[in-house]
C-alpha cells in the first residue's frame, strides 16, 4: 500500500489530493494549521514551525515508517502593491509559500522510500511576467519553481522525482480570500486608488474560469503515480495572460497602463 503525505490538507486542494489518494487505495496523512481533531491522519502543524513538522515527522515515522511521496498544496495568496505592502506580510507569504516547501522537504525526506516522488502546486502566474499587485504571491511561486527545478536536479542523485502543479484559477477558499484581499487592498492604497478598481476587471476575467480542485488532485495522482511523471503539469491556463505574457515587455507595459489608468 502506497503512503504519502500531504500539507494544506484541510483546504480545497489539499482535501481533493487527500480524497484521489484515499480512492485510489492509498494511505494519506494530512498536515494543516486548520487541522480538526477526530480524523486520525489529520495531524495539526504549522509548516512556518519547524518544532512543529518535527513532532508530525515522529508521528508519521511512527505510523507509516516510511513515505511513497509528499504533496505540497499548503499556501496563501496576497494582493498588494510591493511598496506599500508591510514588512511582515511580505515576510510571512514567503514564509508559507516557499520556505514552508523547504522545510517540510527537508524534515521529511529522512521517510521516502525508494523511488519516492515529491510534488508541489504552484501557480500560472509563476512563469509569467506578474501583472500588477500580483507581484509577492507571483514571486513567492516563481521562486517555488526554481526551488523545484534546483531540487529535482539534486533529488535525481537519490532516485526522488519533483512535479510541479502549475494550475490556473481553481475554485477553493482562495477565490474569496482574493476578493477580498482586492477589496481590502483597495480600500487601503493610496497610491493606486483608481488602478485597484479597474484591476477588479482582470480578476474577474481570470477567477471566472476557475475548475473545480479535483482537477489539481487528478494531475497530483497522476504525478505520484505515473511510470514517467512530467516535471510540470500546466492546468486551466488563462489565454488572455498568456496572449499578454507573449508581447514585448514594453509593449505589456503599455497595455496595462492603459487598462488601469484609463
Amino acid at each position: 500500500m502506497k503512503r504519502y503525505l500531504v500539507t494544506g490538507a484541510a483546504g480545497g486542494m489539499g482535501k481533493a489530493v487527500c480524497r484521489a489518494l484515499t480512492d485510489a487505495g492509498a494511505e494519506v496523512w494530512g498536515l494543516d494549521l486548520s487541522a480538526e481533531e477526530g480524523d486520525p491522519r489529520m495531524i495539526r502543524a504549522d509548516v512556518t514551525d519547524p518544532a512543529s513538522l518535527e513532532a508530525a515527522s515522529m508521528r508519521v515515522r511512527a505510523e507509516a515508517g516510511t513515505l511513497d511521496g509528499i504533496v505540497h498544496t499548503a499556501g496563501i495568496y496576497n494582493l498588494a502593491s510591493l511598496v506599500e505592502l508591510p514588512e511582515e506580510a511580505f515576510l510571512r507569504i514567503f514564509d508559507i509559500n516557499l520556505f514552508g516547501i523547504y522545510r517540510t522537504n527537508r524534515i521529511f525526506l529522512p521517510l521516502l522510500g525508494e523511488g519516492g516522488r515529491i510534488v508541489m502546486v504552484s501557480s500560472e502566474l509563476a512563469p509569467l511576467d506578474p501583472l500588477p499587485f500580483t507581484g509577492i504571491y507571483a514571486i513567492t511561486k516563481s521562486a517555488v519553481e526554481k526551488y523545484a527545478a534546483s531540487l529535482r536536479m539534486e533529488l535525481q542523485l537519490l532516485g526522488f522525482s519533483v512535479s510541479v502543479i502549475r494550475p490556473g484559477a481553481v475554485d477553493t477558499g482562495m477565490l474569496p480570500a482574493s476578493t477580498a484581499a482586492l477589496e481590502r487592498f483597495s480600500a487601503e492604497t493610496k497610491l493606486y486608488p483608481d488602478s485597484a478598481g479597474r484591476f477588479r476587471h482582470i480578476v474577474d476575467s481570470v477567477e471566472s474560469r476557475a475548475v473545480p480542485p479535483g482537477k489539481v488532485a487528478e494531475a497530483a495522482l497522476e504525478a505520484l503515480t505515473a511510470p514517467r511523471p512530467k516535471l510540470v503539469y500546466n492546468l486551466n491556463r488563462n489565454p488572455l495572460l498568456r496572449l499578454l505574457d507573449a508581447l514585448p515587455q514594453r509593449l505589456q507595459l503599455l497595455v496595462i497602463r492603459k487598462i488601469l489608468k484609463g
